[in-house]
């Protein structure tokens, strides 16, 4: 949007350009005494850094449970973590399938040869 002179609109010029006002400076200074910064807590620096070291500082497991969850649960051994525990899962229903199958061949077994009062 321009105006019939050819020259940009007021509306149109950017908002962070300089500011050529002298009184400016006088300003700023009289609005920064007008709102005081508060003061801080005693000892706030220090608490400061006491957090930002405790924060860095690394976090120690509480027992070796904790420890070996930590480490199944990285991202490098997740993969293999789920991989075992399929097998095991297999391996385990395997052996409580056969087991279950030696089970109903003697109860079948018994049912055939022995009369019914044994049973």
């Amino acid at each position: 949007m321009h105006n019939p002179g050819g020259g940009k609109t007021a509306a149109l010029d950017p908002m962070n350009q300089e500011n050529t006002n002298p009184d400016d400076a006088r300003l700023t200074a009289l609005l920064r005494r007008s709102r005081p910064l508060p003061s801080l807590p005693p000892r706030f620096q220090e608490g400061v850094w006491r957090r930002i070291e405790d924060a860095a500082a690394p976090v120690k497991p509480e027992s070796w449970l904790d420890s070996l969850a930590a480490l199944m649960l990285r991202p490098r051994f997740a993969f293999a973590t789920v991989a075992a525990l399929v097998l095991a899962g297999v391996l385990l229903g395997g052996y409580d399938g056969t087991h279950v199958a030696r089970q109903d061949a003697q109860a079948r077994y018994l049912a055939a040869v022995a009369p019914n009062p044994l049973r």
